[in-house]
């Protein structure tokens, strides 16, 4: 992988971390002023829920991500890596929601 394609990857992972955690953070704000308000406690504990939801979704948007760019620069060492660790997340996603 050339510096460019690093750089380019390295840009595309830190909008992608960017873009997670300011929308959770969004919806954690959002969902708390809800909480403190307490004029509609259904939908404070949704956005709540939400903000969680997308905080902890955020590091498996970077391993797809990562596998995408993996996939597209032909770096199949890479990408059979990422591949192997998104199975991984993917099995303990199932596991927590089977209990």
């Amino acid at each position: 992988m050339t510096d460019p394609e690093l750089e380019r990857l390295e840009t595309i992972l830190g909008r992608a971390l960017l873009a997670g955690v300011l929308s959770s953070s969004a919806c954690l704000a959002i969902g708390l002023v809800l909480w403190i308000s307490g004029s509609y406690p259904t939908a404070a504990e949704r956005v709540l829920a939400a903000g969680l939801i997308v905080l902890m979704a955020t590091p498996i948007l970077r391993v797809v991500v990562s596998l995408i760019e993996y996939v597209r620069l032909r770096d199949w060492l890479f990408a059979a890596t990422t591949l192997m660790v998104l199975a991984v997340l993917m099995g303990a996603v199932a596991v927590a929601l089977g209990r």
